[in-house]
């Protein structure tokens, strides 16, 4: 790797001269706009609007655009005398807690090498951070522009890593889902089984890029005259989710699939109902025998000559219940 950066890491009284590398690559398949009827490249010149020439790199200035149109060019001599951290200082401004850092500030990550005689001190405060759980917030100016940056272990080496400031991160309060949105026992159960069937250990080897693999592999058949054959497609499962339970479900179901695990019932069992509970005094009843079945015929009989007979007094009883009440009733009767 080669150094991008030289400077100093200011630990107190103790100066640790470093060398900056970057801790990251791109391995992106690098594409080139070209013209499609002969494959010419397409390049950008830099043009004045003003003359219509092509500018030089050495001839570039940045400037400012007021409202109005005109604009405030800035030299090199205006920047040097902008109140910004020494172009070579690692400063260390306070240490906190790693666990209070969200890592929606982090930014660039950058390796710190020890430069001659820095090797020990170098060593002392990457060992004190790990000890003492904590990470250095620090200031650097990098590129001409001052940061705030993360200085932390990472393995046998300190880790720089570049900050937002606290103004460059938007306020999200308008996105929220409404709050009276409630979630169900049932479904809260549910995401956690699906939390707990994926949980493990991070091992960030487990994961590629499949996108770059699949344009090297067109790329290179485009390159040995082979036929290109368009993949298939994942099934897309977008739309409203109708049923957030069944939802759930799959999603644990495909898990354990994904890890080889059995795929058994996921939903929590329904607590039973009080008509539940007396279903089984409304089971049927089991088959008579040739006696019961006698006995209840000849009951059956009964009941019905009973009910003929009362039949032939109920117009009379009728008649005389919508003439008297209560106990003048029983009497005309």
């Amino acid at each position: 790797m080669r150094a991008i950066w030289k400077g100093v890491v200011s630990f107190g009284l103790v100066t640790i001269p470093i060398k900056l590398f970057s801790a990251t690559e791109q391995h992106d398949v690098q594409l080139r706009q070209v013209h499609a009827a002969d494959g010419g490249r397409i390049r950008y010149r830099r043009v004045c609007e003003a003359e219509d020439v092509e500018v030089p790199y050495s001839e570039i200035a940045k400037g400012y655009e007021l409202p109005d149109g005109q604009v405030v060019v800035l030299d090199d001599e205006d920047f040097e005398k902008l109140p910004i951290a020494s172009g070579r200082n690692i400063d260390v401004q306070k240490f906190v807690p790693s666990e209070q850092v969200d890592g929606l500030y982090l930014s660039k990550g950058y390796f710190l090498q020890a430069d001659g005689p820095g090797a020990k001190p170098y060593v002392l405060l990457r060992e004190a951070l790990e000890r003492a759980g904590t990470v250095a917030l620090v200031k650097v100016a990098l590129r001409q522009r001052e940061a705030l940056a993360l200085l932390r272990p990472y393995g046998e080496v300190l880790l720089l890593q570049t900050m937002l400031w606290p103004d460059e991160i938007r306020d999200p309060a308008e996105l929220a889902p409404d709050s009276d949105i409630t979630v169900r026992a049932q479904e809260m159960q549910m995401a956690e089984s699906y939390i707990q069937t994926l949980t493990g250990d991070l091992d960030m080897d487990e994961f590629s890029d499949d996108y770059a693999v699949a344009l090297r592999e067109v790329v290179d058949a485009k390159i040995q005259g082979h036929e290109v054959t368009q993949p298939e497609a994942p099934a897309e499962g977008g739309g409203a989710v109708l049923d957030l339970m069944a939802a759930l479900e799959a999603s644990v179901a495909e898990a354990k699939r994904a890890r080889g695990e059995a795929v058994g019932e996921t939903r929590p069992a329904a607590k039973s109902t009080p008509a539940k509970k007396s279903a089984p005094r409304k089971a049927a009843p089991k088959k008579a025998t040739a006696s019961s079945s006698s006995s209840a015929a000849k009951k059956t009989t009964a009941k019905k000559t009973s009910t003929k007979t009362a039949a032939k007094k109920a117009p009379a009883k009728t008649a005389a219940r919508t003439t008297t009440k209560g106990t003048s009733q029983r009497k005309t009767a």
